[in-house]
């Protein structure tokens, strides 16, 4: 069963907007890197990253995860502890 999360318009919004600064980030280190210039912004990216994650995980529990247990369905644990393990890594 496909299952589509629910954030609203502002929620992706958010998201997408960092997510572009991330890819422009990116854009830049690989420059750099191309250029043979040193680089430092690794630890600005991943924290960056890190960020989003959080929301997207914050947005998951507050609205599928809920969702999910007063439908009774408490698989849905499961598969949170796993996208948490995975994020933590």
């Amino acid at each position: 069963m496909e299952r589509k999360s629910h954030h609203s318009d502002k929620e992706k919004s958010n998201m997408i907007s960092r997510l572009n600064r991330i890819e422009g980030q990116i854009r830049g280190i690989k420059g750099l890197i191309e250029k043979d210039t040193y680089c430092d912004q690794i630890a600005s990216v991943q924290s960056a990253l890190n960020g989003v994650g959080k929301l997207l995980l914050e947005h998951h529990m507050k609205s599928c995860v809920i969702d999910r247990i007063q439908d009774g369905d408490i698989e849905v644990l499961d598969e949170l502890l796993t996208t948490m393990n995975k994020l933590m890594k």
